[in-house]
């Protein structure tokens, strides 16, 4: 018989709050996290906002952090997000556990991207009269300016690596990213870990930014971004007919997963239990999802049977709820294909309408937010709702959150590519 997996901690650094209560009580109260971009200047690209991390000093999270002296921001948020989740689950240390049976599974974005630095190092070898770039003069800058351990930061495995020795976790140790599932597909694939035995506990979840000056252009060139500027707050608007695109996030979220036995042994609270996971691929584009929703479809149908639940069950779905007309329509569709008449009583939300859209790590945080939602009884809105979509007719929490107590939620995670995963998370009993 498969082990069952639990959560016993939970840590977040978001646009909404450095901590996981903070995070809930601007969701419940409906408050946005999106503003003028400050990071970087975005004055001339067609979006100018977006949901940043504010007031963030990892000094104030981890006592000793010169580790990170040369790190982006993925690596720094997802060491005060796991400082935070260690620490609620009391294992902050691992006196209480097996280091060789704890390890790490993330869903992580990209390191460092320094574009200031490489425009710098690129002018140094231009020609301006000849309008062509002098590689040799180029070359010499760049090896002048070049630094091992930022370059080393590229990689999105050196932040789960930091993780394990900073904390002392030696066992599985592994990164993954699926695009916007990837931290929803980690805690997935660490729940299969536990539950096979492989591990007693897992440390899981994601961090990334996006917000910089490729990652904007690049989200822009895909038509893909709100660039309702006017009010930024307004603009992430998942299934309102009025929507244009989604807001960029940026922030970490970790959950401790841990076999149930064990954690009952060591004397841990216990928060939820994972209780279903599904994966699929749509296999169809680079960037759309099936218009039929046939991905989207067989991942909530793989979760559902995976907790060995039917749809009534379910008593609230966190949707991936994007704010682009495509995911929208798709998600409603496959939520009605899955649930039937039930899809007309199951109340839905988006947390992406007051976080943006956190990339790789917005899986995770959108799952803990899912858990408190459990825990407090009360279901987060989706603001900005004002005009009605007759493709998306569905009961989405418009601007109000709603008190509900509820044993059995669903959070969706849908990928660029067709990355599909659907984690379900039940009240412990």
């Amino acid at each position: 018989m498969r082990k069952r997996v639990v959560v016993t901690g939970m840590g977040v650094i978001t646009p909404l709050g450095h901590s996981v209560d903070a995070l809930f009580q601007a969701q419940i109260e409906g408050r946005s996290g999106v503003a003028p971009i400050k990071g970087f200047n975005a004055r001339r690209f067609p979006t100018t906002f977006a949901a940043e991390v504010k007031d963030f000093d990892l000094k104030k999270f981890v006592p000793d952090c010169s580790r990170w002296d040369y790190s982006g921001v993925n690596s720094r948020f997802s060491a005060a997000a796991t400082q935070q989740a260690l620490a609620d689950a009391g294992i902050l240390g691992m006196k209480a556990i097996d280091a060789t049976r704890a390890g790490v599974y993330l869903g992580c974005g990209e390191g460092i991207q320094d574009f200031d630095g490489l425009v710098r190092e690129i002018a140094k070898g231009y020609r301006a009269a000849e309008r062509v770039v002098d590689t040799a003069a180029f070359s010499s800058a760049a090896l002048k300016s070049f630094h091992g351990e930022r370059e080393a930061e590229q990689e999105m495995h050196t932040t789960a690596g930091h993780l394990a020795a900073q904390f002392g976790l030696e066992g599985p140790n592994y990164s993954c990213l699926t695009a916007c599932a990837a931290s929803s597909q980690a805690i997935g694939e660490a729940t299969e870990m536990i539950r096979q035995g492989e591990a007693d506990v897992m440390l899981s979840g994601g961090s990334h930014s996006m917000i910089h000056a490729i990652g904007v252009t690049g989200f822009n060139r895909l038509t893909a971004l709100s660039t309702n500027g006017a009010d930024p707050t307004k603009a992430s608007r998942p299934f309102d007919l009025t929507r244009d695109g989604f807001v960029l996030g940026e922030g970490s979220a970790m959950l401790v997963l841990e076999d149930l036995e064990h954690a009952r042994k060591r004397g841990a609270r216990i928060y939820a239990e994972i209780a279903g996971y599904g994966s699929t691929c749509d296999a169809y584009a680079a960037t759309d999802s099936h218009p039929e929703g046939r991905g989207a479809i067989a991942c909530i149908s793989a979760a559902l049977a995976d907790a060995q639940l039917n749809g009534p069950d379910i008593g609230y779905i966190n949707a991936h709820g994007t704010s682009t007309k495509v995911n929208d329509r798709t998600e409603t569709l496959a939520i009605k294909k899955v649930f039937g008449e039930h899809a007309y009583k199951v109340p839905i939300s988006s947390s992406k309408s007051m976080l943006g859209h956190l990339i790789a790590a917005a899986g995770a945080v959108e799952l803990i937010i899912s858990i408190m939602a459990m825990r407090r009884g009360i279901l987060p809105p989706t603001i900005n709702y004002q005009t009605p979509d007759p493709e998306c007719d569905l009961d989405y929490i418009p601007n109000v959150a709603r008190e509900k107590r509820v044993r059995h939620i669903l959070s969706n995670s849908f990928g660029f590519g067709g990355q599909n995963i659907s984690l379900i998370v039940s009240e412990f009993r």
